[in-house]
């Protein structure tokens, strides 16, 4: 199975992780939807809308760039109406996007902690409740449809919470999402998963992160070729927690060098919640 002629709605794929994804997508021959807010150039973060749409069309795939903040249901439902009248439907969701914070409560102002919860749980939440009906449809039309929430394994242990307790409340609660969801979804053949990475991935907004080496990180196309394993898998496989590693070694690939950012690497920074 291969992705072509799906259509894949991802949140936050003007860059990084959900860039990845659209583009491996799109080597298939897919119809990605960018739902981003990065409309313009910033010098911090590269990557807008339209950069991203140019090179999943260069990936092989059709794109249809769109300025999305996941916060507003409004835009929310506007965005999914365009991908349905751009494409015909959408039989993949990928929430991606997220907003990070390493603080602790003392130094986590209630703004940015309605940001990350805001983006994050409510999110995946609305951007899942607003695909919904057309993931019915692609279900009822046998197009193996899936939500893949980027996501890391529930683990209520102290040490996940203590040093960043707002940003663990809201990246669980994607991962919530996904226990629910997948539950909720089996009856509609519509699977719902999370991946996550087991190492630290070299992305533009890690690189905003103090002390972090990227030399010593994965790149995204590890989580993009394990994405699309999970993708092209059958819609009963659901309410898993994958990690990329995992993915990519119960389908044969071993050899992960190629994804390393200094080739020869042994040692990678771990990601947060693997234990």
């Amino acid at each position: 199975m291969t992705l072509q002629g799906k259509t894949l709605f991802i949140t936050g794929a003007s860059r990084g992780i959900g860039l990845a994804i659209g583009k491996r997508a799109a080597a298939d021959g897919a119809n990605v939807v960018i739902a981003a807010k990065t409309t313009e150039p910033d010098p911090r973060l590269p990557g807008t809308i339209y950069t991203a749409a140019d090179e999943i069309r260069a990936a092989g795939g059709q794109a249809l760039p769109l300025s999305v903040d996941i916060r507003d249901e409004a835009a929310v439902l506007d965005a999914v109406a365009q991908a349905v009248q751009a494409f015909g439907g959408i039989d993949i969701l990928v929430n991606n996007a997220s907003a990070i914070s390493l603080t602790d409560t003392e130094h986590t102002p209630m703004k940015r902690y309605d940001l990350m919860n805001g983006v994050n749980a409510r999110g995946t939440y609305l951007c899942t409740q607003a695909c919904l009906p057309e993931l019915k449809k692609s279900a009822a039309a046998g197009r193996n449809p899936h939500v893949l929430n980027m996501s890391p394994p529930l683990s209520m242990k102290e040490h996940w919470f203590a040093p960043h307790t707002a940003y663990t409340m809201a990246k669980y609660g994607m991962s919530m999402c996904t226990l629910g969801h997948a539950g909720e979804f089996r009856q509609y053949g519509i699977a719902v998963n999370s991946l996550w990475p087991r190492t630290a991935i070299a992305t533009a907004a890690l690189q905003m992160i103090p002390g972090v080496d990227v030399k010593l990180c994965r790149k995204p196309e590890i989580l993009a070729d394990a994405a699309w394993f999970i993708l092209t898998g059958p819609a009963d496989a659901t309410g898993n927690f994958h990690l990329d590693d995992e993915v990519l070694a119960g389908h044969g690939v071993s050899d992960l060098d190629r994804y390393s950012v200094t080739p020869g690497t042994k040692q990678f920074i771990p990601d947060f919640f693997v234990d």
